[in-house]
Order: C-alpha cells, then structure tokens, then sequence
C-alpha cells in the first residue's frame, strides 16, 4: 500500500500533451539551473559522437548519491520528461529533498544525437505508424546502457562509447547507492528490473501502476533468460546469462550483447539499480493469464517463421543495394546489425518451442505479445531502412536499383503497417501516467536503496 506522501508526489504530475526534444529538455534544465542556484548545480560530465554536450544537474547535499538518466534509448523518451518532473520537485522542494537525503545527479538525455532521430514522431501524432516511421534505434554496439566494458568467456567488449565513459566517470565518482535508468516499451504493461533481489520494495512497484490505472505486464519477458523476481519485476539482463543461455541451446554464444550495461557496471559499488519499462500503448490481452486457444510451443513457431521472413527481407534488400551505397548512415548500420539479430530470434524461437514446458496452452497475453513482437519488429527495423534508402535518394543516389529496392520495399511496408493497425485494438496511455510510474517507483526504491545503505530513520515516502 502506498503511503500518503508518495500518493502526494504522484499527483503532482500535470498532464502532458507531448514528449520532448533534445532542444527543449536542454532548455528547461537550464532555466530550473538559473532559477534554483541554491539548490543545484548544472555541468557538462561528457559529449555525444557528434559533439553535443551531456549535461547532468546535481540537486541536493545528502551523503550518498542517486543517478537517474533518461534516453538510454533514443526512442524511448518518456524519461526525460520523468527527468524534468524530478528535477523540477527536488528543486523546488527542499523538504522532499530532505526526507530522500540523497544527493541527486540527473541526466536528461544521454544519447542526444539518437534522440534527434526521433523527433519527427515526439510531437504526435501517437499512433503505431507515425512513431514506426520516424523510428531509430541504435544497433546494440552503440547503445550508450550496453557499451560498458565486458569480458566473459570467450566474449571481450571495449568499444566504449564517449556517452558510456561520460556515465562510468560519474558512476565511478559517486559510488551511488541508487541508479535508475529510464526505459519505455510499446504496446504492453508497466514492468521493471532490478539488479538484485529486493522482495521489500516488489508490492511498491507493482501497486503503483495499480494506482494510476495501468497494467502490468505479464506476457512474454524481453530475453528468455532473464530471471523473474516476481509478477512483472526481473532481475537485471546480463551478457552473461545471455551467453550462458546461447551455449545451453546450441547457438553461437558470441551473437548476444556488445558491452556491459550501466546495472552491471555500478554493481562493484553496491549500487541498487531500478530500470522502469512503460508502454505508450495498452491492450485488454496484457494483464490477461487467461488460456489462449493456440499452444505455447506453435505460437514460437509462428513467431519464428515470421521473423524468417522479416530477417529474410532486410537481408535481400541491404544485399541488393549494398554496391550502390554511398553512405554508411545510423540507420544502415542498425539495420545490418537487426536483420542478423532478427536469424539469431529465430533459431533461439524454435530452440524454446522444442523444449518440454513450451507443450502446454499460451495464455492470452503470451499469445498477444508474441505476435505484437513480430508487427514492432517489422514496423521498426523495415522502417529504419526506409528511411536508409531515402538518405540515399536525398543525397542525389537515386540509382535504378536502391529505387527499386525502396518501391518493392514500401509496398510490403505499407501492407505492415496496415495490418499493424488493423490487428491492434491498443490505446495510447496518457502521458502523464507513464511520467507518474517512472517519477513515483524512482523515489520508492530510491528509498528503499538508501534505507539499506545508511540504517539510520530516513523520512518515509513510499510504504505505509
């Protein structure tokens, strides 16, 4: 049960109408900077590839540190409003500020040239297509949360990015007691990782979504490999549990991951970290453990043969224009990398539907995330090499084949699209109930992290 406190702060969530640019979260740090001297501290911790700063605003003098950062990925930018709400509070706050006694090192936008990418969908309108055609994400060696340093086995990953460092320098010197990175799903229920066992703070982060009116998911997890802590809350992906995992099944071990991620790194100081996944979108299928009427194991199946042919049609597409490029664009690079990510699902899909507990009923929402699965993948990695082909065609590389590649390309994705649409009976939630999510678990477990850390009574906001 939440207390009255932290129902206190989900309130104080206003309605939201949109997300944010780069542009205007940078804009808003600033002038909470300008407008709170006495309370926090703007400074530049790095630089993105392309050379744009990283800002992080450090509120409050408490004896430990938080980190919370938004845009691990660049198309999920419900943080960084999270990240504005938060800042804006424990600035205007001071006794919030007390009761948490952390110092807070906030960070609006760790992966800014990404982010830029995504801004022809962050203004609406918020529908499946509209987001898909103006989608980017990056291919996995340069996600700023999975280029931290790894070696493993046979695994060795030192291509740290310039954003990744930027993060390790402030994990490395704050030693913080809690992280917190900021992620969003798509169609589905609010979910969570943490990166060790917490059953404690497990009723907190499922009763919040409870009490904004959102779902937790119970579908499908994100990697078959992952350990679930309790409904709707796993324990931190690992390189290594995804490695271990690909060599139990017989598949190539080296295929899973790049780096480390922020969870892993920051777990030599002890630090607690939270990520948060909440969906733009929810479905009636996703809170439902009802038996569908399909098998588990042919659900796989299908899921496989469809993905085949997905992986199958980038493959053909990249190959056919690859002698024509002149570019070697982020969206080139992404698609390359998802479309050899797409065979390796497959053959990891099939591996699962032969096992013995795959012989049983899926229930509604397994069955429902499955095939969501394959509309998002199409949607999104097709239209990543859309857009590759139109910054060919923008940059005067209109050659016959890339124009004939892109027609015979456009035609199977308006077909993806329209069954996408067709197929979903998704709502698109209210902005500020995903910020409230974010905003309200970030501060319980933040608690939480503290309390273990340093004994002595804290004020509480999270549990009654």
């Amino acid at each position: 049960m939440l207390d009255a406190a932290l129902l206190h702060e989900l309130g104080t969530v206003p309605e939201l109408t949109t997300f944010a640019t780069v542009d205007e979260l940078t804009a808003e740090f600033e002038r909470l900077a300008a407008r709170h001297p006495e309370a926090c501290t703007l400074e530049r911790v790095g630089r993105s590839r392309l050379g744009e700063q990283l800002q992080c605003l450090t509120v409050g003098d408490g004896g430990a540190h938080a980190i919370v950062f938004a845009m691990p990925h660049p198309h999920e930018p419900v943080g960084g409003l999270t990240t504005i709400h938060l800042a804006t509070r424990l600035c205007e706050e001071a006794d919030l500020r007390e009761r948490l006694g952390l110092t807070w090192h906030v960070l609006p936008c760790v992966d800014p040239d990404g982010t830029r990418l995504n801004e022809g969908w962050l203004h609406g309108p918020f529908t499946r297509t509209n987001y898909a055609r103006h989608f980017y994400r990056p291919a996995p060696d340069e996600q700023v949360d999975w280029t931290f340093p790894f070696s493993y086995k046979r695994a060795y990953f030192d291509g740290v990015l310039p954003e990744t460092v930027a993060l390790m320098r402030l994990i490395d010197r704050t030693r913080p007691v809690f992280l917190c990175s900021l992620h969003n799903g798509e169609v589905g229920g609010v979910y969570y990782y943490l990166s060790r066992p917490e059953p404690r703070l497990y009723p907190l982060l499922q009763d919040i979504p409870a009490q904004l009116g959102l779902p937790l998911d119970i579908g499908e997890p994100e990697q078959p490999h992952i350990e679930m802590l309790s409904t709707s809350i796993f324990r931190t992906t690992s390189p290594r549990s995804a490695y271990d995992f690909a060599e139990r099944a017989g598949l190539e071990p080296l295929h899973y991951g790049s780096g480390e991620s922020s969870a892993g790194y920051a777990g030599r100081y002890g630090t607690l970290t939270l990520i948060s996944e909440v969906p733009y979108w929810t479905n009636p299928c996703i809170g439902d453990a009802s038996p569908s009427g399909n098998r588990y194991a042919d659900a796989l199946r299908e899921q496989a043969k469809e993905l085949q042919d997905l992986a199958d049609r980038l493959s053909d597409t990249l190959r056919a224009v690859q002698p024509d490029l002149v570019s070697n664009s982020p969206f080139l690079r992404a698609t390359r990398t998802f479309a050899v990510d797409g065979l390796a699902r497959v053959r990891e899909m099939d591996y699962r539907a032969d096992l013995p507990d795959a012989d049983r009923r899926a229930t509604v929402a397994e069955a429902h995330s499955l095939q969501d699965t394959t509309h998002c993948f199409r949607l999104r990695y097709a239209g990543m090499l859309l857009r590759a082909l139109d910054g060919e065609l923008a940059v005067g590389n209109g050659t016959p084949t890339i124009r004939a590649q892109r027609a015979a390309l456009v035609e199977a994705y308006d077909t993806w699209c329209y069954e996408a649409e067709e197929s979903d009976v998704s709502e698109p939630i209210p902005i500020r109930k995903l910020v409230a999510t974010q905003y309200g678990a970030l501060l319980g477990a933040a608690e939480h992290a503290m309390a273990a850390a340093w004994p002595a009574p804290v004020g509480r906001i999270a549990c009654a």
